[in-house]
């Protein structure tokens, strides 16, 4: 069989690997969308490297759109099969994919303007509202820990990754010619310490593991809180600068994360009496999802559960649903706290507001979590002294500020604490994916001192045999 790399290859964005079988049968894993890429974007997107027509299967890691953003394009170009995914997944990617087409065609409105100008041809979306509506149908759920047969030389099983509710690691056992070979997909390996979601699982031995490498070069700082570094960031640009505090946070797990690091913060009376206004829709149907399912939870929240029946709530907390709502934040003097999306800064509600107030040095801006180096947060975090947004050269006068302790990937000891329940000597390939080059590089050496043999960092659309 073989293994070809469609996305997430020397890069964090775009997720997608196919296996070819000998007997002509294709399995994809994960079809996520490129995000933060620049002008290059909209093209990396269009392009899949591979006939949608002939995947035979489809398996989703989780949720995050950056793992299942093309999934309606992929049905509207030819794919016909099932999908599987854990039941908390299948919720999340519903609402996920809906909200992503609303973009979508809100940005080819913006860019057919444009385009009009120019003389240019229309775009039209990826896919459309309808697109991602029928790729519900496609969803087959399988719970951790079961095997489940895909065909009849395919079983897979998955295992929790801790990444967001629902994430998965997958197992494969593929046989051919009498011979079966175990291969691990990671998807995305969450923390050890995470404050919401249990731990990854330790899993079966495998031949050959696709894992991920984001952080596989750094150390998350965790000698302060993430509630103690929350705090001090809301104080210092509300209570001192008394200006808007903008926080960019991925829909699903960092909203959640920030919400319950509030919450603690309010049950242990340190909370400043200030409006806090989650605006994103799509932000508060991940919420209610992820209470939903709180079997998912770790020890300590099952443990807050007992005398806060909503470690996501707390006083001061608004939720802005209608556009008109949001655009009237815009005209509210500070100071108050923003939590809205995009993470990275580069579509959504949270754009407007970076928009708004970037010019204006009473305002904060805080990143809590991975930009891609080509994305508006990216560029913020560079330093840069002027952005463009919405097509207008901004100057940044507004503070910038990180949280790196709230990232959901985990760094490089939980991704080597994930890896120690295998016997390096049975690994046969080990491939490095959803990672930035030089980190990978850094990942690399790492693992080879740790006794792995066979090490590629394959580069987008690299096909080779397992």
């Amino acid at each position: 069989m073989k293994i070809a790399f469609h996305g997430a290859a020397r890069t964090v964005t775009g997720s997608k690997h196919v296996i070819s079988l000998v007997n002509g049968k294709k399995l994809l894993l994960d079809c996520g969308m490129f995000q933060g890429m620049g002008k290059n974007t909209d093209s990396l997107n269009r392009e899949w490297g591979f006939n949608p027509s002939e995947i035979d299967y489809m398996i989703l890691s989780h949720a995050h759109i950056d793992h299942s953003g093309l999934i309606p394009k992929l049905i509207s170009d030819g794919y016909q099969g099932k999908i599987y995914c854990t039941p908390a997944t299948q919720r999340l990617t519903e609402v996920l994919l809906e909200d992503s087409a609303e973009i979508q065609q809100d940005d080819v409105k913006y860019e057919n303007k444009r385009r009009a100008n120019e003389g240019l041809p229309y775009l039209k979306p990826l896919y459309t509202i309808e697109d991602a509506k029928n790729a519900s149908s496609h969803f087959v759920n399988a719970e951790y820990g079961e095997w489940f047969r895909v065909d009849e030389s395919i079983e897979a099983m998955f295992s929790d990754a801790g990444h967001i509710i629902g994430s998965a690691c997958v197992h494969l056992k593929i046989t051919e010619n009498g011979k079966t070979k175990r291969i691990t997909f990671s998807g995305d390996i969450g923390r050890y310490r995470d404050v919401i979601l249990k731990s990854p699982q330790e899993f079966p031995q495998a031949d050959v593991i696709v894992m991920e490498s984001t952080y596989g070069n750094s150390l998350h700082d965790n000698a302060v809180s993430s509630p103690d570094q929350l705090l001090q960031w809301v104080v210092r640009a509300c209570l001192e600068k008394k200006g808007k505090l903008i926080i960019p946070a991925f829909s699903v797990g960092r909203t959640q994360e920030i919400l319950y690091d509030l919450n603690q913060l309010e049950l242990e009376r340190r909370l400043p009496e200030l409006d806090y206004f989650v605006d994103s829709p799509l932000s508060i149907a991940a919420t209610q999802i992820v209470k939903s399912f709180p079997g998912l939870f770790n020890n300590r929240i099952q443990k807050v559960l007992e005398s806060d029946s909503d470690p996501f709530a707390f006083k001061g907390l608004k939720y802005i649903k209608t556009v008109d709502e949001s655009k009237l934040l815009n005209f509210r003097r500070g100071p108050y706290v923003v939590i809205s999306a995009s993470g990275m800064a580069d579509a959504g509600r949270v754009k407007h507001h970076i928009n708004n107030a970037i010019e204006n040095s009473r305002n904060t801006i805080l990143l809590t979590g991975y930009c891609e180096p080509h994305s508006l947060g990216g560029k913020l975090l560079e330093g840069r002294k002027e952005v463009k947004i919405f097509g207008v050269e901004k100057e940044v006068h507004a503070e910038i500020g990180q949280i790196r302790s709230m990232s959901a990937h985990g760094d490089y000891e939980d991704m080597s604490q994930w890896l120690a329940c295998q016997d390096p000597q049975q690994v046969e390939k080990l491939f490095l994916v959803h990672g930035e080059y030089d980190v990978q590089v850094a990942f690399e050496k790492r693992l080879y001192r740790k006794g792995f043999k066979d090490i590629t960092i394959p580069e987008r659309h690299f096909e080779i045999g397992i």
